[in-house]
């Protein structure tokens, strides 16, 4: 059977590779053909009638390949064999003999479904059974335009979802997910396999279930459909990734985020041990920078393409080559859909959204963040700035900046807008003004609907009503420093959080009692007097006063209390001026990403209580903005 199988493949890659595309210069099987029209009825469904019954009534085979089917009538008497109701059958639908034995046919143009019936002789027509054959074509393999990722191919006759084990033996060791046929009725499944290695030959092998409980493994396949070989190529240039580890870290991958510097690749995905399997890039200008890239439940990765908000303001205005985007590409890179700041505001103007002012708003950059929704609709974080005359220690007029949150729908049409202007105090700013608020991290509250939002240059946590979208935009609580919560468990004001990045749930509940982390930055932390607050320079040299942390906190919404659970200090030298995120692990260590230390970034996996260091990456001389430890490429699916 197997020999049979190869015979097969051959003849199809020999084909293939023999026939060049009329006009195009492009050789049949580098790139996808065009999908087969899906079924549009039915398959056949397996039945029994009078006395006679069959087993097993659903099966799914290679072409040319065996199967023996039993039947029997319980009245007794001479079984006859057909195949589409031919005795016998034929080459192009298989023959089936005396016995049973059925053989798929050789050479199908698409894959099909056969009925075999075992019908008593003595009377065929009130005595019969069904079983149905689906006969599924061997599967190809195309590339992409991403070196590491690469296009399997397979049709099936009748309904069923498809996934590929693929690794660098036959054992494989990895999957994709799951992904089902484009209708009820069957079709054409293509599933992007990612998640390997450069410059290594795979082998690949898809696994079939039918909806009628038929099973079928694919052959093996090392090969292109072009019969080139099935290996990666050379991924653009990550940051080098440096690995030790003193214990058993959590599985999954890492999903990196390279900010500085702008000649290494800006998303990229590793194995633990600091290999890249998935990089992604994009055309921009040398100004726009990815800014926050997060893997989506259909697959796809949502990511901010901008500009740094508050240092290359001035310059990018100017740059007509500058990305200014929100958007979400799949694992082949392609952009699936994207906003861009300028249709954005169009679409604010056209739905009337004005600040309070009475002005049409005209935001100027995403930046930081996006946030995907359960519902489907994106919360975007943009920059707007403002004028104000004569502020309590700015003569003359000011240009503020400050954060509008837009919710926009499936079709990226705003129906709801947050206006920081609106809802915080102007004359409040112990950072960095008239940067005012600098926002970069968005959580939505799955258990109220509401929001929180991470704003740096205000040392806060604020939680916004918004009630999917019908809000009043007010703010709840404010969380840190000068907030409205009791620091626990800590000495406040210094162990409260400064300049910070990277939040997270640390909880599955999101209200009430739970926990958040996040990345203290430590900028311009206050200490008791008579020190008083101290503002840390970018590059400063590591000392007491100016250091980073990673910090966990339980918060009780009705006390208003928030525990330091974890706090976790690393050495002067960590000290991160911006960047970073903190995440909890399957196995509940946590994952801390220290973005920007003098000698680049430094990640690290440690125990719940921050004192057993578990595993660690480092990029030399590359600040890496947000870093993720993900189950694999696909949701559901762990490596």
């Amino acid at each position: 059977m197997n020999h049979l199988r190869e015979s097969v493949v051959f003849l199809a890659i020999s084909l293939s590779t023999s026939v060049l595309l009329t006009g195009c210069g492009v050789t049949l099987g580098t790139e996808p053909l065009p999908p087969p029209s899906a079924p549009t009825q039915p398959p056949p469904v397996a039945s029994s009638h009078g006395s006679v019954s069959i087993s097993p009534q659903y099966v799914a085979l290679a072409p040319g390949e065996k199967i023996h089917f039993t039947a029997s009538s319980s009245t007794g008497g001479t079984l006859q064999w057909l195949v589409e109701g031919i005795a016998g059958g034929a080459l192009n639908i298989g023959t089936v003999d005396a016995n049973g034995n059925y053989t798929a046919p050789g050479n199908l143009p698409q894959s099909a479904n056969f009925s075999i019936t075992a019908a008593l002789a003595s009377s065929p027509q009130q005595n019969y059974a069904i079983a149905v054959a689906s006969v599924i074509n061997y599967g190809l393999i195309y590339p992409t335009a991403n070196s590491q990722v690469d296009t399997y191919s397979i049709y099936l006759p009748a309904p069923g979802n498809v996934s590929i084990q693929f690794g660098p033996t036959t054992s494989y060791g990895l999957n994709t997910w799951q992904v089902a046929t484009p209708t009820p009725y069957g079709g054409q499944v293509n599933i992007y396999v990612a998640g390997m290695r450069a410059q290594t030959l795979y082998h690949m092998q898809a696994q079939v279930t039918l909806d009628d409980g038929a099973a079928y493994t694919d052959i093996d396949h090392a090969t292109f459909a072009s019969g080139l070989p099935l290996t990666t190529g050379s991924p653009p240039a990550t940051s080098p990734i440096t690995v030790s580890q003193t214990g058993n870290p959590a599985p999954g991958i890492q999903l990196w985020n390279t900010i500085l510097p702008a000649n290494d690749t800006e998303a990229f995905a590793s194995d633990l041990e600091g290999n890249p399997i998935w990089t992604y890039t994009y055309k921009g200008s040398s100004l726009d920078l990815i800014q926050g890239i997060q893997l989506l439940p259909d697959g796809d990765f949502l990511m901010t393409i901008s500009y740094l908000s508050s240092l290359t303001v001035g310059l990018a205005k100017d740059s007509s080559s500058i990305i200014n985007d929100v958007r979400e590409v799949d694992l082949a890179g392609n952009t699936v859909r994207e906003i861009s700041m300028d249709s954005l505001n169009q679409k604010l103007a056209s739905a009337g959204f004005k600040d309070s002012d009475g002005n049409a708003y005209q935001l100027k950059s995403f930046h930081h963040d996006a946030l995907a929704l359960p519902n489907g609709h994106w919360v975007l974080l943009t920059a707007y700035p403002k004028k104000f005359t004569n502020l309590p220690g700015s003569p003359g007029t000011t240009a503020v900046l400050g954060d509008i949150l837009v919710d926009v729908d499936q079709n990226l049409n705003p129906d709801w807008v947050w206006d920081s202007f609106d809802h915080l105090d102007i004359n409040r700013h112990p950072m960095n003004f008239p940067d005012w608020t600098h926002a970069n991290g968005m959580l939505y509250s799955a258990d109220d609907n509401n929001l929180l939002l991470s704003m740096r240059h205000q040392n806060w946590v604020i939680k916004i009503d918004f009630n999917n979208g019908q809000g009043s935009g007010n703010v709840l609580w404010r969380l840190g420093e000068g907030g409205d919560f009791k620091l626990i468990g800590g000495a406040d004001p210094a162990d409260w959080f400064y300049a910070q990045h990277g939040m997270s749930y640390f909880t599955p509940n999101t209200t009430g009692d739970f926990k958040i982390g996040l990345i203290d930055n430590g900028n311009d932390r206050i200490f008791p007097a008579p020190t008083g607050q101290v503002t840390c320079k970018v590059d400063a040299p590591a000392s007491a006063q100016c250091y980073s942390a990673t910090d966990v906190l339980e918060l009780n919404e009705t006390n208003l209390t928030a525990t330091l659970v974890t706090h976790y200090v690393p050495p002067p030298s960590y000290f991160s001026f911006f960047g970073g995120s903190t995440q909890q692990l399957s196995n509940d260590d946590i994952l801390a990403d220290f973005c920007a230390p003098l000698t680049g970034a430094i990640v690290q996996e440690f125990d719940p209580t921050g004192t057993r260091l578990i595993w660690q990456g480092t990029t030399a001389g590359a600040d890496q903005y947000r870093v993720q430890r993900l189950p694999s490429l696909y949701p559901g699916v762990q490596w």
